[in-house]
Formats: C-alpha cells, structure tokens, sequence
C-alpha cells in the first residue's frame, strides 16, 4: 500500500518490495554475471589488445549496445527525465546529436602532433572529468533511485554495485563490458517501455501530453514569481535564442561541439570502436548506437513530463519546505520524476524489473569509465612515467587503478549528498561545456588542417583551458538563486547560456591554435602522413582492415544516410 503523501518522510514513496520483485533482480544479476564470465573467457585477458581492446574481434551489435548502454547511464535516466519534467522536450536535442589503430585518443593527438605534453594533458582532463562529472553523478543518480524506492543506506547500495561492476571490470577488461552492456541495454529498453506504455495510459495517450504537462501547476506556490509554471514552449525543440532554455542556436551549434567531443575523442566511445574487428562493423556499431539515441525522448524525457502532470506537488515542487518534504532538497525535485513514476505506477515484479534497468544503467555507464579510466592511465601516463614496463605490469597497473577509482568516488559521495543542483543532466552539460571545447578545436584542427603543429595545439589548449576553468569556477562560486531570489550573478552566468559559451570557447581554442600554428615552423612529414583527412592512405587503411566488402560498406552508408533523414525529420517535426 501507498504511504500517504503528507508525511514529512522524503522518501513517502518507498514501497516493499514482495518476492516477484526480489526474484526479478536476483535473476537479472546472475544473468549480468554469467554473461560477464562467459565473455571473460572469449578473448585472451593476459595481452594489452585483449584485456584493453577486447581482441580487437568486436561485432557491430554488442559494439553498438555498449555505446548506446555506455551513454545511458544511471545520472542520464534520472538527469533526462528530470530535466523533461523541468523544461520539456528540448533536452531530448542532446541524445539526437549523435549522429591508423591506436588505443587511446590521447595517443593519436601525440602522434599527429609529436611530443607527449598534449597526450599527457588529455589523459588526465579525461581522469579528472570521469571521475567528478561522470563517475559521481552516475552514483549519485542511481543511489537515489534505490535510496528512494528501496529504503536502503545509499552506501549499501553503492557500495554492492561498485562491487560486482568492479569484479567482472578487473577481471574480463572490455570484452566482459562489451557483452554485459549488450545484456542491460535490452533491459534497460524493455523496461523503459513498458513503463512509458503505463505513464501514457495514466493521461489518456499522446494527445494528452501536452495538456497535461501545461496544466502541471503545483497548490503551493512563491508570489509574483512564474517558475511554477511550466514552460509554455515544452513541446518544442528550437527556442528562444535569448530568453529560451536551451536556446536554438546553443543547441545547433554549441552542442555540435560539445557532441564532437564526446562521440569522437572521449575515451570511453572511442575505445569501443577500436575494438571493433574491421571497419565495416566499427561504422555499424555507431549507426545501431545512433538508432538506439532515438528511443530517450520518447522512453526517458516524455515519462518525466508525465511524472511532472501527475505528481505536479512533488516533482514540480517550488516552495521549500515542499521540496524538502518531497525529496530531501531544497532547489527542486525534477530529480525524482522516474522513480516516483516507477514506484506508483509498476506493479509488484514489473517494479522489480525497472530497479534492475535503474542497476543496469548505473553498471553500465561505471564498467565503460572505469575499463577506459584503466586505459588512459596505463597506455598515457604510467608507460610514459615507467617505459621499461612490460606487459604484465601494465595490466596490473590497469586493474589496480580501477579499484583506485572506486576509492575516490566513494570518498565523494559525501559532497554528491550534499549538492543541491537542482537538475543533474543540465550541472553535467554545464561542466562539460567549460573543458571539452578546446579538445574538440585542437581534434579539428589537427584532423583537416596539415599545418597545424605541436606549438598551436598546446596553447590553444591551455588558453581553452584558462578561459573555461575561470567560467566553470564562476558557476560554482555564484549558483542559480531559487525562485523568488533576485538574480545577482556575473553577466557571464546570467546573459550567456553555457552552451553559447561552448562556441565562444571552441572559437578561441582554434583561433589561438591557427595563430601559434601559422608563426612556428610546420610540422613535420612524419605527423601528417595517414594522420589528417587529406593524407589517409587507402591502401593502408584497407590494409589494416582487410575484410570489409563493398557491399556492407554500402549498407552502413544507406543506414547512415537513412538515420540523419530520421533526425532531420523528428528535428522538424518537434521544431
């Protein structure tokens, strides 16, 4: 039975769980587990290629699973869906956006610019921001959902799933990450189906969405203030480029850049390409990934609008001592959208299964983080702090510091509990906007233009680096004031969206790169050839990658030219 929804409890919603429920997670982790060993056992963990790039054997389906599982996290199920019930469909702009072998990117950007400072400083920026944007969230996003629906210690529960993601990670390297995330991404998508077919029957079907959100108007309210009220443009993707959101020009451009660097240099999504046995299958994992990026808006965002109509006093919650009693903070409750729809809505067993979706996005987004963490540190940092390291001390060096990064996220649960970000995929996109467009200028560059060298590329990172940290600190010293506040914050903050900054920071990054480049001596033949756009062999590339055909090369190119008309049309359709 329900608890009632006065108490002062924030957690009023935890419910009981019968034996259908315990039964449904108890199998789901034995099944997580057979799979992670019977993968283990598939390629030959004791080599670098084996452990780190699973055998470079990888198949287009497991592949393009483990991208799509790796990006839905546990901080995206709960950040989407709150940001959903927060602003609407818009958000959905940031899945949408998707569209030589080497064993890190970091290692690419050395041998296309020579010297090691860049490698370097790439590996640990992408440490750092695994650690305290994608590691931390995705805990703190995934313990919340199983504090609120289980009633368990948020280090119980933390602290069992980093267990066993910990155990198959250290112990099968990708291969065992690859073919578990296969595993919980037909979870996680079975899932979440049946729960959006539960939340649209609760409002009467699509047709109803937009009504029912736009009436979602909490009883308790701050005076002489609108934001209480849901957003009038909910139900459109391309907003005001001054007073929306998530402006239209923000969103085409900005997140463009922002996109560019999580799909084509982050760690984690490059190495699953690299694994990949050809080409052929490397461009069909992308393009399955990049079908699969379809399903949030309409499996994550439109169940966290839904959550904000039926629930308008907990999930929209402004007041607050409301939001207190309704999730324990004092900014805002978006946060609570999918698991307060998960704990009214499923039945006992279904809830069962939608905690082990919740477990499986979690365990999927921490097994890509920790295996690609273990990759950067070992290949970029420790090889270059011990080059007589063989090959067996590396891959206890890549183990050991997956258990290192455990360590440190859970010292940092204490300051995740006590942050009061109102909308945890929004505090991520903001982070990501102050350190990665530089990275993404300096790939760009050194990718399409010959004559960019080492010398432009370093300091165009350091000055992105310069001005985006000052940017990024200036977030966290001067926070979004609540509603009713006046806004007192530095122009920057208040006048210039974070994703407009990207553009800004991307622009510099370059401009600088290009100037440096241009006044130093060109780089030399060795760090061009087969390293840039115009100076790919073919022949070398067919070469290293001598099965593919012409006929599946044709398939991934009809499915990549298909999936872009997709999004041109959806794009248009929810303009």
């Amino acid at each position: 039975i329900m608890a009632d929804n006065s108490t002062s409890d924030p957690h009023f919603f935890r419910q009981q769980l019968n034996t259908a429920d315990i039964v449904v997670i108890a199998v789901y982790f034995a099944l997580n587990v057979a799979v992670g060993i019977w993968s283990s056992c598939r390629v030959n963990r004791n080599t670098l290629n084996g452990y780190f790039l699973a055998g470079r054997d990888m198949t287009w389906w497991p592949i393009g699973a483990s991208l799509f599982a790796s990006s839905e996290g546990s901080g995206l199920f709960i950040g989407l869906a709150g940001s959903g019930a927060a602003g609407g469909l818009a958000v959905a702009g940031f899945e949408w956006n998707v569209s030589a072998i080497i064993v890190t990117m970091p290692e690419y950007l050395q041998k296309r610019y020579g010297k090691s400072r860049i490698r370097m400083y790439l590996s640990i920026l992408s440490l750092l921001l695994s650690v305290f944007t994608k590691i931390s969230i995705d805990l703190y996003a995934g313990s919340l959902f199983v504090q609120i629906c289980l009633g368990w210690s948020f280090y119980l529960s933390t602290g069992l799933v980093l267990v066993i993601t910990a155990l198959y990670t250290v112990a099968g390297g990708l291969a065992a990450v690859i073919y578990t995330d296969a595993l919980q991404t037909l979870i996680m998508v079975v899932g979440a189906i049946i729960l959006t077919i539960k939340a649209f029957d609760q409002i009467g079907g699509y047709n109803q969405l937009e009504a029912a959100y736009l009436q979602a108007i909490p009883n308790k309210t701050i005076p002489n203030t609108t934001c209480h009220l849901p957003r009038a443009d909910a139900m459109h993707m391309f907003r005001d480029p001054r007073s929306g959101d998530l402006p239209w020009t923000g969103m085409t451009f900005g997140l463009t850049i922002m996109a560019t660097w999580y799909w084509c240099t982050d760690q984690v999504i490059v190495q699953r390409s690299l694994s990949a046995r050809n080409l052929n299958h490397a461009k069909a994992g992308s393009i399955l990934a990049s079908y699969l990026k379809m399903l949030p808006m309409i499996l994550i965002i439109m169940p966290g609008m839904i959550s904000r109509a039926l629930y308008p006093d907990d999930v929209g919650c402004v007041v607050t001592s409301e939001c207190l009693r309704a999730c324990g903070t004092e900014v805002g409750c978006s946060n609570i959208a999918y698991p307060k729809l998960v704990m009214e809505l499923m039945p006992m067993g279904l809830r069962g299964l939608m905690i082990a979706v919740m477990m499986a996005a979690l365990m999927s987004s921490l097994t890509s983080i920790f295996n690609s963490s273990s990759t950067l540190f070992t290949m970029d940092i420790w090889r270059k702090l011990r080059p007589q390291a063989g090959e067996k001390e590396l891959l206890l060096v890549g183990r050991l510091v997956i258990v290192v990064l455990i360590g440190i996220s859970v010292v940092w649960i204490p300051v995740l509990q006590g942050s009061k970000s109102g909308q945890l995929f929004i505090y991520m996109q903001v982070v990501t906007s102050s350190l990665a467009p530089p990275v993404t200028g300096v790939f760009i560059l050194g990718v399409f233009w010959n004559r960019a060298n080492e010398q432009g590329a370093f300091w165009g990172l350091m000055t992105g680096l310069v001005v985006g940290a000052t940017r990024m600190i200036l977030e966290f010293v001067y926070p979004e004031p609540p509603c009713g506040f006046p806004d007192n914050r530095p122009a920057v903050l208040h006048s210039f969206h974070y994703l407009h900054f990207s553009i800004v920071l991307f622009s510099i990054t370059v401009a600088v790169g290009t100037a440096v480049s241009l006044l130093t001596p060109p780089p030399d033949e060795s760090q061009i050839k087969n390293l840039t756009w115009w100076t790919l062999s073919k022949d070398n590339l067919l070469e290293a990658l001598p099965e593919q055909t012409a006929f599946w090369t044709r398939v991934c190119n009809f499915n990549a030219i298909l999936l872009l008309c997709v999004n041109i049309f959806f794009y248009a359709y929810f303009a």
